[in-house]
């Protein structure tokens, strides 16, 4: 015996029983206690089977070598015959107890017959011997057809031939036969082999489909972390996902479950096995043991690599275990029995050294050191791969881990009410709710369960049973809709798996007199989830107008019922459940009483005058508060629910009217006609080019470049403040000459003509002023006498009566203001949704001329109407030409301010096609401040 070494190995038998130990842990995480147990029973019998190999004689391993691939070639012939079929393929014979898989011991065969036929040297016939001898189990091996397993042993016999140090010329046509032939192996591939391939080489595979073994074997190893998953509650249920978790795939299992320190054992120990296998090839006291200890090792080595390679989508899944460590029970013995042979070498070896039949440098195998070396790096890199993928992308795995394993049903919040400025409910929820109930989990309760539920919800146990079969694989099953006291009763009897939460239809008890201004609800759309990307399916969000706009507060945020499910998707648990979040209430600065009353003036002012459509709008001119928004035609929003009533959305929006859908107020726009004649006053302010007092000449019309432009009706030279208050068409014509189009522009943007108000609501258009400039700009050409026609709002000037509203009241107080519907939102008060402060005017303080024209205009002028106010008002009236318009193609324009010293609220109305504005919408005006200054002063409203 060599002095200082040992006949025995601890670290090689430690090595194995460390793999055993951990393939046990692997097995009893996953729930599997029968098969943990059978592990354990045929790990024992694995000892023993190495310890009586381990006492062989090295003279005998060649008998066993002939003996175990006789019976190889036996049980193989006998698969085709009675063997169990699996995907096609026949690999198993069962003996009743357990089964066994010829092909492992066709790995060991293939180890000891080379290493007794090339013991002896080199030459040209035993390396035919050996070619022949491995032909036949590969070739019935490839017939089962198992071509994985068949590329193994092929792998195996060149392996075996290297070691033997048989020259590289005769292996040459081996390696080529062997890379030629691998077109044809496609012919001989399963489909789920070709799959494996697909996955493996295409970025693209489904991981639902036939990728879903390597995003599995991805997630369970990205998500383990150091220490592994095990612990949580619903671990045994996580690690069905994973397919082959105790055989091909048992690294990823195990890093799964006990972490990468668990996996890097396992490189840690293979690695020792390989080595320990090397130094028993080097101190082998024959050639024939250095093959079989070289070759084991070897063996052993493949397979870790193959392996752990498969489980990190490295190489395609082929369906390689790790010996003793993966779940098996040929393998697990048959890696014993090969445990046992490298013993035996290197007992022998280490009790007869002077018995050595060869010098040491002959009998040693050829690259036996640097084929350990190569395993031992690969393992490393692999485990740090393993590494990479926890640290860079850990997260994410183990968020998809986690959600794979739930199915949760939404559970919709209730949306918050949209209230007027007196609490008046604008937008409330329908009292009804949605009963539904976990399918699958409450088809498998007790009968009387649902012979209860159905006798509360009024239907018959078959249609109850019918509905649960309807559902299919669905994890949520909706039974009925149902009232508030239904309802009740429902969840008074606590049943298992039944939920009840409201159905989201909204209500809006105005209907089509706040329509415009409200919008309404309906399922998110996929325009809708690019807005707000966390939106689950199935949400309701708002569609157009407040509900829109103030979606984010009043919508609520979702609860879930949330269920574990297994990989198939059926419910085996109830996993957490998060109650919803009320949406926040919404106040508006709306008057509901007063949006009533401008909605049934300007319905009478437009049917009478035969316009078309109408607007009206009521802001408070120092905070930009909306008071009243109407428009007319409108639409019931009441029947997009959800679900939309398709019925009457097709009455609805097939009801004469244009715009129907549209609020006019800020998304249709006209010429403004002589309500822009305090713009132009206010630019002639701004830059002083005419004074106010001086008096024009006047007539009936006014001759510019040959062309004759006319007064609406002929008047005397007027200064500044009779033109406004009597709508001098001629003074204007000639103020608009001097000051040009640029300075009338110039103050009309700072009074916000022709870009959005900025009111509170999607949808906005712009309105158009017209420049030389900005008409080129579109194609357009600026005559002589666009200049005049801007000067009193025709042609190229085109504004939304929010707008009109804003330059009256900016005018007025010398400050513009931005309108604004919401005023607050939360519980009682709430929390004020503040207004954007007031922008003074540059010229403010040069407006008294404009402002006494707007004076006189309401108290003796075209507004003269108003005079009879308890209140001073100042005000400016407008008839304009609008080809769009219907009958003669004028629109009834009027925009007043009360009170007039210390301005509150401004009123402006467009009656489209409603001929002269003192005439159609200055008793709308005047119906509207009114309402106003009674609701404010006492004042009894005129009729």
């Amino acid at each position: 015996m060599r002095a200082g070494r040992r006949e025995s190995d601890p670290w090689l038998v430690g090595s194995a029983l460390v793999l055993v130990v951990l393939g046990l842990l692997n097995l009893l995480s996953m729930g599997m206690t029968s098969a943990a147990v059978r592990h354990a029973a045929l790990a024992v019998l694995g000892l023993g089977a190495m310890w009586v190999t381990s006492r062989m004689r090295v003279e005998r391993i060649h008998r066993l070598g002939w003996l175990l691939y006789a019976a190889t070639v036996v049980l193989l012939l006998a698969v085709p015959l009675v063997g169990v079929a699996t995907k096609g393929a026949q690999r198993w014979l069962n003996l009743g107890v357990f089964t066994l898989q010829p092909s492992e011991l066709a790995k060991a065969a293939l180890v000891l017959v080379p290493a007794a036929i090339l013991a002896g040297g080199y030459t040209l016939g035993r390396f035919a011997g050996v070619l022949l001898a491995a032909a036949v189990p590969i070739g019935l091996v490839a017939l089962q057809p198992d071509l994985s397993t068949a590329i193994v042993l092929v792998a195996i016999v060149l392996l075996m031939l290297i070691l033997a140090r048989v020259p590289l010329l005769p292996m040459a046509p081996l390696f080529a036969l062997g890379v030629a032939s691998l077109p044809l192996a496609v012919l001989f591939l399963r489909p789920y082999q070709l799959e494996r391939i697909h996955v493996f080489l295409s970025d693209s595979a489904d991981p639902q489909g036939s990728g879903w073994a390597a995003w599995q074997a991805d997630i369970a190893i990205g998500s383990g972390g150091l220490w592994g998953l095990w612990r949580q509650p619903q671990y045994t249920l996580r690690s069905e996902f994973l397919p082959e978790a105790e055989h091909d795939l048992a690294f990823a299992s195990l890093v799964y479950g006990w972490g990468l320190v668990a996996g890097l054992v396992v490189a840690v120990a293979s690695s020792v096995i390989v080595w320990r296998a090397t130094v028993a090839a080097r101190a082998a006291r024959t050639r024939e043991g250095a093959l079989v200890a070289a070759g084991v090792g070897g063996l052993f080595g493949v397979h870790a690599v193959v392996s752990i390679a498969q489980s990190l989508s490295l190489l395609p899944h082929t369906g390689m275990p790790i010996p003793l460590f993966s779940y098996g029970g040929t393998a697990a013995i048959v890696g014993f029995v090969e445990i046992g042979l490298v013993l035996a070498v290197r007992r022998d070896g280490v009790a007869r050294p002077l018995w050595a039949t060869e010098p040491r440098r002959r009998r040693l195998p050829r690259g036996v050191s640097a084929g350990a070396v190569a395993v031992t790096v690969s393992l490393v890199a692999m485990t740090g791969i393993a590494w990479n993928m926890q640290t860079d992308r850990g997260a994410e795995f183990r968020a998809v881990s986690d959600g794979q394993l739930m199915r949760c049903i939404r559970l919709p919040a209730e949306r918050g009410r949209i209230l007027d400025r007196a609490g008046v409910p604008l937008a409330e929820n329908a009292p009804e709710y949605t009963v539904s109930v976990v399918a699958r989990m409450f088809a498998d309760n007790r009968a009387d369960i649902r012979d209860e539920l159905a006798a509360l919800l009024a239907i018959t146990p078959d249609r109850l049973a019918a509905t649960l079969h309807d559902s299919g694989t669905e994890v949520e099953a909706v039974l009925a809709r149902v009232g508030p006291d239904q309802a009740a009763a429902i969840v008074d009897a606590d049943l298992p798996w039944v939920l009840v939460y409201p159905t989201g239809r909204r209500h809006y008890p105005q209907g089509a007199t706040l329509a415009t201004v409200l919008g309404y609800v309906g399922v998110a759309d996929a325009a809708d989830m690019q807005t707000w990307p966390q939106l689950a399916l199935g949400s309701r969000v708002g569609k157009a107008g407040v509900e829109r706009r103030y979606d984010a507060a009043l919508r609520g945020i979702d609860g879930s019922q949330c269920v574990y499910v297994d990989p198939s998707g059926n419910p085996v648990a109830t996993a957490e459940r998060v109650d919803p979040v009320r949406g926040h209430d919404l106040r508006l600065h709306l008057d509901a009483g007063l949006q009533r009353v401008a909605t049934d003036a300007l319905t009478a002012a437009v049917q009478s005058s035969g316009g078309d459509l109408g607007a009206a709008i009521v802001m408070d001119a120092r905070t930009g508060a909306v008071l009243t928004m109407a428009s007319v035609p409108g639409y019931d929003n009441n029947v997009y629910g959800p679900p939309v009533d398709a019925a009457a959305l097709a009455a609805s929006t097939g009801a004469p009217g244009p715009g129907r859908m549209l609020n006019h107020v800020f998304q249709s726009a006209a010429p403004p006609g002589s309500t822009f004649k305090i713009v132009v006053a206010s630019a002639n302010a701004k830059y002083g080019v005419v004074p106010p007092d001086q008096k024009l000449a006047g007539g009936a019309s006014y001759t510019y470049g040959g062309h004759t432009f006319a007064n609406w009706q002929p008047m005397g030279a007027n200064s500044l403040v009779g033109a406004i208050q009597w709508s001098d068409n001629v003074y204007f014509y000639q103020l608009g000459e001097r000051l040009g189009p640029e300075r009338m522009a110039a103050a009309a943007d700072e009074l916000g003509v022709g870009r959005p108000s900025g009111i509170d609501l999607p949808g906005e258009i712009d309105g158009f002023l017209g420049t030389p400039e900005s008409v080129a700009a579109i194609g357009g050409t600026w005559y002589p006498g666009s200049t005049l026609l801007m000067g009193i709002g025709q042609g190229t000037v085109t504004a939304t009566p929010v707008q009109v509203a804003r330059w009256t009241s900016g005018i007025a107080t010398g400050s513009t203001v931005t309108p604004q519907l919401a005023a607050s939102y939360g519980p009682g008060e709430g929390w004020v949704v503040p207004t954007a402060p007031p922008h003074p005017l540059s010229f403010a303080d040069r407006l008294g001329p404009v402002r006494a024209g707007m004076r006189a205009s309401a108290a003796a002028g075209t507004a003269g109407q108003l005079a009879s106010l308890p209140v001073t008002a100042g005000a400016k009236t407008g008839t304009a030409e609008d080809p769009s318009a219907p009958g003669e193609g004028l629109n009834a324009w009027f925009s007043a301010v009360v009170p007039f010293e210390t301005p509150e609220v401004v009123v402006t109305v467009l009656v489209r096609g409603g001929g002269f504005g003192s005439a159609t919408a200055g008793p709308v005006v005047k119906r509207l401040l009114e309402e106003y200054l009674a609701q404010t002063r006492g004042a009894a409203p005129g009729r």
